[in-house]
């Protein structure tokens, strides 16, 4: 599992036809952030069934793509246009997880 730190989650939803030039130029566009170093950015298409993570490391790019088979994924829809996500929430957000709603449980058992 990549833990990259910090996570950054886009709220405004983006096309997932977009690769990794055109996803780092939409951060540094709209988001404002840089997008070197070990961060992290997540993006949701409208449906929110499917999210995209662009990560930088020290040899190269990743992007990957998660798919829900049923469901959607939890995702701000008011407030600022990039929130960070802490590691923990990251990992529930993967999962499909309420991660607005399940700060402090117990989730380890969790699959």
């Amino acid at each position: 599992m990549l833990t990259p730190q910090p996570v950054w989650l886009a709220r405004e939803p983006v096309d997932m036809r977009r690769g990794i030039d055109t996803l780092t130029q939409y951060i540094t566009d709209h988001l404002h952030q840089p997008w070197q170093g070990e961060a992290a950015f997540v993006f949701c298409n409208k449906a929110r069934s499917r999210i995209k993570v662009l990560r930088w490391d020290k040899h190269g790019v990743w992007l990957c793509l998660r798919r829900l088979h049923q469901g959607h994924f939890v995702w701000p829809r008011h407030g600022d246009i990039a929130w960070t996500l802490s590691p923990e929430q990251a990992d529930w957000l993967m999962k499909g997880i309420d991660w607005q709603r399940v700060d402090g449980l117990d989730l380890t058992g969790w699959k």
